[in-house]
């Protein structure tokens, strides 16, 4: 149901300024957790995520202020698969190189958990959020609470015998948090700001966009366990793979549903064939919607949802046939979230109104 202008208290001007503030606020926290992602994968690519051992939301804020307690929590990396397989006598300098990536990225969850709460209370204070949007705000900081818990969930999956990363399946879930809780921002950043829908183009152009979305979404998930299995370090040909379209031992595990997580082979592929139907469909959608006389921020949302489309599926490409480079896995990664942007912000221009 989207909102309405006039849930907003104090009159027309100030429920418009009210508005602009509780939809920038809500526009700079998807921007936080955006980066949040990014910062998360390049963290995982460089292997640093298993440089702290400890959860301490509170303590943790500081990093290490003495020689002693770099040598403590050193000692601590010390015990566990990672350090022995793939570390081992790189010494303190080089754990500090490592530790630096994952501190920050815990801290820019936290600084999230700021800026999410405290511009919450001042607004709720002032009058300035609705009544029926409360819950819903409080729901999702209560769900960015939780992704600091499913991130050391995940984190502590690198700690068993002959681990020397995290579990693609908690990194899966992990990411797919993240990306609910972006959502669940954007979407309703964007009907605050945006109460009424657009006018809607065609039914066909709706249902195309959902499939778009969907597909994308799936896209990005299969990404994850890509990431997780580092299976875009193998088959770094396109689009044959091994000079196959299939590859051989794409069926290799059993039971075959095995294939879909655990198989390198079969991970890669899937996350190629998904895309290109991303693609697909995410192009139907924009042709559809230009045909139907899209205008305004419908139109602006689908020439982005284009242009996402694309880079993104060129990055992907450059990725692999690089044995993904940190710059490139970075900037693909990021740009499945900018696409992700994109779609969102076109099934919301064409979301139904609640009279119709």
């Amino acid at each position: 149901m989207p909102f309405d202008v006039r849930e907003f208290p104090a009159g027309a001007e100030m429920a418009d300024r009210n508005r602009r503030w509780v939809a920038g606020w809500l526009f700079a926290l998807c921007a936080m957790v955006l980066g949040m992602i990014v910062l998360g994968g390049t963290t995982r690519l460089t292997g640093s995520g298993l440089s702290i051992m400890e959860w301490a939301p509170l303590m943790g804020t500081l990093p290490p202020l003495t020689e002693a307690e770099w040598q403590r929590l050193f000692d601590l990396y010390q015990q566990i698969p990672q350090y022995h397989l793939l570390h081992e006598g790189f010494g303190l300098a080089g754990f500090k190189q490592i530790f630096w990536l994952e501190w920050t990225h815990r801290l820019w969850g936290r600084l999230i958990g700021i800026v999410f709460l405290v511009p919450l209370v001042v607004l709720w204070a002032r009058g300035a959020i609705p009544a029926r949007l409360r819950p819903r705000l409080v729901l999702l900081f209560v769900l960015g609470g939780a992704q600091g818990a499913v991130g050391w969930f995940m984190v502590s999956s690198g700690f068993f015998a002959d681990a020397t990363a995290v579990s693609a399946y908690r990194l899966v879930i992990h990411l797919a948090v993240a990306l609910v809780l972006y959502v669940a921002l954007l979407w309703t950043a964007l009907s605050v700001l945006w109460p009424l829908p657009a006018p809607l183009p065609t039914r066909g152009t709706r249902r195309l966009a959902w499939l778009a979305a969907c597909l994308l979404g799936t896209t990005i998930v299969a990404g994850g366990f890509v990431a997780g299995l580092h299976a875009g370090l193998t088959y770094n040909t396109f689009p044959l793979m091994d000079g196959r379209l299939v590859p051989d031992g794409y069926a290799a595990l059993d039971p075959f549903v095995r294939n879909l997580t655990e198989n390198v082979a079969a991970v890669q592929f899937d996350h190629r064939l998904l895309a290109t139907l991303t693609a697909l469909a995410s192009a139907a959608t924009v042709v559809a919607g230009f045909a139907a006389g899209a205008a305004g921020r419908l139109r602006v949302a689908l020439a982005a949802l284009a242009l996402a489309i694309a880079v993104q599926y060129a990055l992907g490409i450059a990725t692999l046939l690089n044995v993904v480079p940190l710059g490139l896995a970075a900037a693909h990664q990021a740009t499945a979230v900018l696409a992700l942007t994109a779609s969102v912000a076109v099934l919301h221009a064409l979301r139904k109104s609640a009279r119709s």
